[in-house]
């Protein structure tokens, strides 16, 4: 039963791959004809198969180079979705000279251990990531910097302005390639105990990334953030060794944490992105003309990743809320003044002048 239930994703996965990414048309029909009729689960099994043999039509068995891509999400996400469509992207144009992995659900280990992989050269070529890599570049931590991208539109005239360049630069001088970028919606709370304000996340006990700003901003609401990979959240709400996470909606949705948190608590407390990036020793080692294919073919997923997003959000939103989560609208400001004044005073000052930028490159202001 487990594996019918996984081919029926696959093959909605796929389907919503091809149709959003303008795959090929026989996988496209494929997929769509199993998306359209109640088929037995034996049907929708074999449907999967077709589809994803379709995507992989390309012959790769003589491939001079292959490229593995980790990410941290489940195979039925925006950013997984988008990893297809850069794998049958690159297959495809470089005519079977380029083979690529595709590994999700952290089954190369957090997003801490792809970067350091990435960056030894250690089996992973390509992950997502942002902030995380402020190990290696401080100033990147400022893309984990809550409250300061104000709007969508804000983020891309960031992204894809002159501060984009810098920070892109940055990523470059700490031995990653960007080859494209995935926005993320804001991020909420979720937590088994009832938050209407500030005061009510005293000594909440919250998983948060590995990111001091993200760190320094809870523990300004007085609570208790407790960095832990993705990997490891469900469990630990489940268990009760944290009672609260926080993440956008298609990460609470996509990693089921509906089934052990009751109330969302509407923060939007972070807008941010991910970059698609590849080890520049990695990329550099390709010939140009196939460095050009990896190039496009991120660009190509970027736009894909993002129009299955756009579609996700609302849908996601509603979902949670038939799933029996109460959401809770909160005064934004209130947890603004007070996260904003938690993480100011441990900027640098190159990271204070990066915030001044940032925030100047909006486009309401």
């Amino acid at each position: 039963m487990k594996k019918r239930i996984a081919a029926m994703v696959l093959s909605a996965a796929m389907a919503a791959t091809l149709a959003a990414c303008g795959g090929s048309g026989t996988a496209a029909t494929t997929a769509a004809a199993s998306a359209e009729t109640a088929a037995p689960a034996e049907a929708a099994e074999s449907k999967a198969e077709e589809s994803a043999a379709a995507a992989d039509a390309v012959d790769t068995s003589n491939a001079a180079y292959t490229i593995s891509i980790g990410h941290i999400n489940a195979e039925n996400d925006s950013w997984h979705l988008a990893a297809l469509d850069f794998k049958e992207q690159v297959e495809k144009n470089s005519n079977g000279q380029i083979k690529v992995e595709v590994y999700p659900n952290s089954q190369l280990g957090s997003e801490i251990d792809m970067i350091q992989s990435i960056l030894q050269q250690g089996g992973c070529d390509i992950t997502y990531t942002g902030e995380s890599m402020q190990t290696y570049s401080p100033d990147l931590g400022m893309i984990g910097m809550p409250y300061l991208i104000q709007s969508d539109e804000h983020m891309t005239a960031v992204l894809e302005g002159e501060v984009g360049k810098k920070l892109e630069g940055m990523m470059e001088e700490a031995g990653m390639k960007v080859l494209g970028y995935f926005t993320r919606g804001p991020r909420y709370i979720t937590s088994n105990k009832e938050i209407k304000s500030t005061a009510d996340c005293q000594n909440l006990l919250i998983r948060t990334p590995q990111s001091p700003m993200t760190v320094a901003a809870f523990e300004a609401l007085g609570a208790k953030p407790t960095p832990m990979a993705l990997s490891e959240v469900f469990t630990s709400l489940q268990s009760g060794t944290i009672e609260a996470q926080e993440n956008p909606f298609a990460m609470i949705q996509n990693q089921s944490f509906y089934e052990v948190q009751k109330y969302l608590v509407k923060t939007a407390h972070l807008r941010a992105w991910v970059y698609i990036a590849m080890g520049k020793a990695q990329f550099d080692a390709l010939p140009a003309e196939l460095q050009q294919v990896v190039l496009d073919a991120g660009k190509h997923a970027q736009a894909c990743e993002h129009e299955i997003f756009l579609e996700n959000e609302k849908k996601f939103e509603k979902q949670l809320q038939e799933e029996g989560m109460t959401f809770i609208d909160v005064d934004q400001q209130e947890f603004a003044d007070k996260m904003i004044a938690g993480v100011l005073p441990i900027l640098t000052e190159s990271q204070k002048q990066l915030y001044d930028e940032i925030e100047a490159a909006n486009p309401s202001k």
